[in-house]
């Protein structure tokens, strides 16, 4: 069977989520990852080729790159795995596309822009949640406000979190946060600072995180100043201030092998009914030196959902030519109304 694009990480939380979206929609992905028992499983569940080797092996990922005009790269975490298959979507003049979260990942890809360009390759990382709906929304806001000097965003969802993203999160839990000042991405403190944020219900407390859009909302915006919150329970935002002092331990081998077993310990990620009840809800402002504001607030199904959802869609358009070369955010390659077309999405612009 004809592949229609190759999907690494197939068989994690989050890959089982597109491969059953792209199958959905008619598409044939090349099942793909490490470990060849749970593809041959996987694939024979969903009546798909499948291919395993490890991305350190350069000449089998040319080979399975080669087979296709694009890869949607699922297996993280992305500060481990990312450079790898770019380094190979440039060899092989394959297009690029994953739903990292990770700062460092963004940057990477965005110093790849050059050669990016000269290869006719496209490089969009961040195709899902991380960061389709948040950038969406900082380019809405500048278009909004094109004077905007400042911009900050805000989040919460409900249904749970998956594996991956928890490991993601113990790995970079000693690293502190992120915000972007003067155009220079800049370490903050964790959990830096906290505010009140109305996503359309009231008051919420939302804390600052190291998101992604840190790094896209600049490149998408050309904004110098930008900070991301998310809604944290007070317990965990007391923990994330405790990292400040115990950083280094966290990062310890000991600490990370701990914190991994209970991470592997628990469930894959939430069920299909946690998914079907949850929803993201955003928010973000930009303001100028005037003192200007433009505020809108977003509204989209769970994160994993979209995520399936934005990333196999992405694809989609690749397929069909539109694969702008170069680095490229979610709002540059497809416009800041992109988020607007999957079901369950509503934008309000707040006067």
């Amino acid at each position: 069977m004809a592949a229609d694009f190759l999907l690494y990480g197939s068989y994690g939380y989050t890959g089982r989520l597109i491969a059953e979206r792209a199958r959905e929609l008619g598409l044939s992905p090349l099942l793909a990852g490490r470990d060849a028992r749970q593809l041959e499983a996987q694939a024979a569940e969903l009546g798909l080729p499948h291919r395993a080797f490890a991305l350190d092996d350069a000449a089998a990922l040319d080979a399975a790159l080669g087979e296709t005009p694009v890869v949607l790269h699922a297996a993280g975490p992305f500060s481990r795995t990312a450079r790898p298959m770019v380094e190979a979507c440039l060899r092989t003049g394959a297009h690029y596309l994953d739903i990292t979260g990770e700062i460092g990942v963004f940057e990477m890809a965005a110093a790849q822009d050059a050669k990016a360009r000269a290869a006719g390759v496209m490089l969009l990382p961040g195709a899902g949640f991380d960061v389709v709906p948040s950038d969406c929304l900082a380019a809405h806001l500048k278009r909004r406000l094109p004077s905007a000097t400042s911009l900050t965003l805000a989040f919460m969802g409900t249904g749970g979190v998956s594996r991956g993203t928890l490991t993601t999160m113990a790995e970079s839990a000693g690293e502190g946060g992120a915000v972007r000042r003067g155009g220079r991405i800049t370490r903050v403190p964790a959990a830096y600072r906290s505010m009140e944020v109305d996503f359309g219900r009231g008051p919420v407390t939302v804390t600052t995180i190291p998101w992604g859009d840190v790094s896209t909302a600049y490149h998408s915006t050309g904004i110098p100043d930008i900070q991301v919150y998310t809604r944290v329970p007070r317990r965990q935002v007391r923990m994330m201030r405790a990292t400040r002092r115990l950083g280094w331990l966290l990062g310890s081998a000991p600490v990370q092998r701990m914190m991994k077993r209970s991470i592997a310990r628990g469930p894959a990620g939430p069920t299909p009914e946690q998914r079907a009840r949850g929803l993201s809800l955003l928010w973000g402002m930009a303001v100028d030196a005037d003192g200007r504001a433009a505020v809108s607030r977003l509204r989209t199904p769970e994160g994993y959902t979209l995520t399936a959802r934005t990333s196999v869609e992405a694809v989609r358009r690749v397929l069909a030519g539109e694969a702008p070369a170069g680095f490229q955010t979610p709002s540059r390659a497809y416009g800041p109304d992109w988020i607007l077309q999957f079901d369950g999405v509503q934008r309000e612009d707040v006067e």
